[in-house]
């Protein structure tokens, strides 16, 4: 009961974005930013207990321009803020962030002046992965979280249109400080 036997004369129809959004989330290389312990548990998910390379993801690049996928594991400070940054933008595009762990998110327990308060105030951040330190499994969860955000990623005109519609509402969202409820 082969995959030939299923389709009607042997013919399959997709589109150019399905095959290529296949083709992305099959082969992500992450630029490695180990920062603290979450980055420990971010090697073990590499090791052969867990196997990232089941979901082509052996290849920890250390070089950014041979990385696609960006996985912020532990607190930033201050001053690896401008590095990271430099980074990010050494890498090729498509890129994604992956933040891993409550202080990638958020600062974590550090709230003071010298970490930064969630590495999205540097980085644009696809992914957040809470926990201190996150599991394993925990981060190969949210890679395939990330991978279902990929494959349905459009290309060309289509990613531009997207584009300008999340910029348009970032623009009319309500601030931070004006939100009433949980927050304050």
């Amino acid at each position: 009961m082969g995959l030939e036997e299923k389709l009607p004369s042997g013919v399959l129809l997709t589109t150019v974005e399905g095959v290529a959004g296949y083709f992305r989330k099959a082969s992500f290389w992450p630029a490695t930013f180990g920062l603290a312990c979450c980055a420990i548990e971010m090697m073990t998910s590499g090791g052969p207990k867990y196997d990232l390379a089941r979901f082509g993801m052996e290849v920890f690049r250390a070089s950014p321009r041979q990385a696609d996928l960006m996985i912020v594991a532990g607190r930033v400070s201050q001053k690896m803020a401008p590095v990271l940054r430099q980074i990010y933008d050494q890498m090729a595009e498509p890129k994604w962030v992956l933040a891993m762990g409550v202080c990638a998110s958020s600062g974590g327990m550090f709230n003071n002046y010298a970490v930064v308060q969630g590495v999205d105030h540097v980085v644009p951040v696809d992914m957040y992965l809470p926990g201190c330190p996150p599991r394993p499994e925990m981060l190969i969860d949210a890679i395939l979280k990330l991978h279902d955000k990929v494959q349905n990623t459009p290309l060309g005109a289509n990613r531009q249109a997207q584009i300008r519609e999340l910029e348009a509402e970032g623009l009319v969202a309500l601030p931070t400080s004006d939100m009433k409820g949980l927050l304050r």
